[in-house]
């Protein structure tokens, strides 16, 4: 059976959207943080690994970005997940006992309004489900945790509202990464991401961008990082659609090679 990693307890998004997207009884491996995700793929304890790698409401995840290019895994499939932020807290807490919500920094800004305009305290916790976990360990009676309603049943939590996101249109990007890319025939549309740091010179992205826009090829994202080997050096992430053995994409990818100082691909998989 194919072993799933994620980061986070039991009952966090990214599990939810491993059952959503593979079935309920896909096996997973739970992990503190993304580092583990890759070092779980690399000893054999996972076979593939669940990356959120942006937030429609929220941004890039930037650790994700820089792991995708620190290891040398490959994106498998996108799937885009909708995400729904429920209130829990202890039985016998109410909305009015609330002063403090804990959950992980990603949720508490996609629920930033929400958490301000009852005036409470917002506790950064290392995971949504983890924030969960830890306040059904300590019952605080004035304390709830902003998770999913899977981390509530879990965790015997009783949900006080649901749907508390700011805004309804809230999905979470994934990669599925695993050793292999998938066959380039076992699906129809198809985006490839690659990485690449631009020679020092002016015009440099410009010229690398060209490649793409003179054969007609979508770019679909576009994401600046720091290059940690280099200050003040940057590496660019590029999503576009079609697969890197399309005549049209491999030709925009061997015109990169001239112009670039440094590119990974970093795989091609179904759109989702």
């Amino acid at each position: 059976m194919t072993t799933i990693a994620f980061q986070g307890e039991n009952g966090a998004y990214s599990q939810e959207a491993i059952f959503e997207t593979f079935g309920a009884e896909t096996s997973t491996l739970a992990c503190q943080n993304f580092v583990d995700i890759f070092q779980a793929m690399e000893t054999g304890r996972a076979d593939l690994g669940m990356l959120p790698i942006e937030n429609s409401t929220a941004g890039a995840i930037n650790q994700s970005y820089d792991l995708l290019l620190d290891y040398d895994f490959k994106i498998t499939r996108e799937i885009v997940f909708r995400v729904r932020h429920a209130l829990m807290a202890a039985d016998s807490v109410t909305m009015d006992d609330v002063k403090r919500v804990h959950s992980h920094p990603q949720a508490l800004a996609q629920c930033e309004h929400y958490i301000a305009d009852h005036h409470w305290e917002p506790v950064v916790a290392y995971d949504t489900a983890g924030a969960a976990k830890l306040l059904a360990a300590s019952c605080e009676k004035d304390a709830a945790a902003i998770a999913s309603e899977t981390a509530a049943r879990l965790y015997d939590l009783h949900v006080l509202e649901r749907g508390v996101e700011d805004l309804k249109n809230n999905f979470t990007r994934f990669f599925v990464i695993g050793q292999n890319e998938s066959p380039r025939d076992a699906y129809g549309k198809s985006k490839t991401s690659i990485v690449l740091a631009t020679r020092h010179k002016p015009g440099a992205l410009y010229d690398c961008l060209g490649e793409f826009a003179s054969r007609g090829i979508n770019l679909t994202k576009l994401e600046s990082r720091p290059d940690r080997r280099l200050p003040w050096h940057y590496v660019f992430y590029l999503d576009f659609d079609g697969h890197h053995e399309d005549a049209a994409c491999r030709d925009a990818l061997i015109g990169l090679l001239n112009k670039s100082s440094f590119l990974k691909i970093l795989g091609s998989y179904p759109a989702a």
